[in-house]
Order: C-alpha cells, then sequence, then structure tokens
C-alpha cells in the first residue's frame, strides 16, 4: 500500500495463572452495518499497537471513517491487493511511529489482520489502519508492495465482524482522486465509524 498467529499456548496452564491473563486487548469499531471486533497484539507490535490504541483512547475514532477500499478492480500498484483503510477524525494530527516489519514481530498480513498504512518507512501513525481482504503476502516483509521491501507494520487481527468488513470493502467508490494512485478507490462519501473503544 501507498500513502501513508498468535503465540504457541502451553497445553497446560501455569500454576496460578488464568486464561483471563493471556487475552489480547479487544477494541470494537461500530459502523452502520454494525461492530469490528478487534484483537490487538500490544506484546508483539507494541509500538504500532500502542499507538492505534492511543486514538482510539483518545476518542480520536469516534467520528473517523473508513475512506479508501484497493480491490483487483480498481488497484493501481503490484502486486495486486484487496484491502479496507480507515482514519481517525481528519483534524487528528498523530505522531509518527516506528516501523515494525513482519520479520520482527512474527505477524502476517492474513485474511482480517490490522495494519498500519505508511509511505517511507517511519511514517506511520495510529490515526490511520487497513483490514486485508483474503490472505496479503505482498505486504509482508522482504515482499514487493512497497518497493523498499520492508512491508507493513501488522498489529492485530479481527476477532468478529468480518462480514461488515467485506461489505464495507463492497461499496462503490469515486471515480476521481486528486491522486492518480487511488483513482477509483476513495469512499464517497466515507462511510461512517460511528464510535471506537476498548473493551478487554
Amino acid at each position: 500500500m501507498r500513502r501513508r498467529q498468535l503465540l504457541h499456548v502451553a497445553a497446560f496452564p501455569i500454576v496460578g495463572t488464568s486464561l483471563a491473563a493471556t487475552r489480547l486487548p479487544t477494541v470494537r469499531l461500530v459502523t452502520p452495518y454494525g461492530a469490528i471486533l478487534i484483537e490487538i497484539e500490544t506484546s508483539r507490535a507494541p509500538l504500532s499497537a500502542g499507538a492505534f490504541l492511543a486514538c482510539v483512547n483518545t476518542g480520536a475514532y469516534g467520528g473517523g471513517s473508513f475512506t479508501r477500499i484497493v480491490r483487483p478492480d480498481n488497484d493501481h500498484g503490484y502486486p495486486i491487493i484487496s484491502v479496507v483503510q480507515g482514519a481517525a477524525k481528519p483534524v487528528i494530527k498523530a505522531p509518527p511511529v516506528a516501523h515494525e516489519p513482519t520479520s520482527l514481530t512474527g505477524l502476517k498480513h492474513l485474511d482480517g489482520t490490522i495494519s498500519l498504512p505508511r509511505d517511507a518507512v517511519g511514517t506511520a501513525t495510529g490515526a490511520e489502519f487497513f483490514i486485508c481482504i483474503g490472505d496479503q503476502p505482498a505486504l509482508d516483509f522482504g515482499a514487493k508492495r512497497n518497493p523498499d521491501g520492508q512491508g507493513f507494520a501488522a498489529f492485530g487481527q479481527v476477532s468478529a465482524g468480518m462480514e461488515i468488513v467485506r461489505r464495507i470493502w463492497g461499496l462503490g467508490a469515486a471515480a476521481s482522486s486528486p491522486d492518480p494512485y487511488t483513482a477509483g478507490q476513495l469512499l464517497n462519501p466515507p462511510f461512517p465509524i460511528l464510535a471506537a473503544k476498548s473493551v478487554s
């Protein structure tokens, strides 16, 4: 994209721990189609996850929107990908976050993975995200969707509501864009995020 597996759990729990202790933080995005739940990998991708959660917890995503859809029929990059991109409120100016490649985190861009869009390495912020539709290995470290080969910073996974993500991905997009790279990809109007909240 341009512009900006789960940890192995031992068969026997350690004495004194509970299953609740292994639960990942979860964010609920509320849309007109229903709620999307996203598990956030704060241990494996702490910088990316922390930047996103900071925007969620300060209310930046309540009133945000899904802004862009990329599909084989409108993609201008290579390799072809399928994602839906969202953003916090337009007035939000979040600080950049250091890049966490998938080679470092061990995460992959699978169906439902949430990740940070970027231009150059280190330009991503927690105020934008994208969700993969289907497995997207072109977005991992070493692949060529971004010419620098560093891939994108995956930091979580949709745990419920993927049917809603796919429905948004299927919406019609505007034919025009100020950037030829995103022509035919920008939702008009953007699809609203009514609320976003950490729920665990």
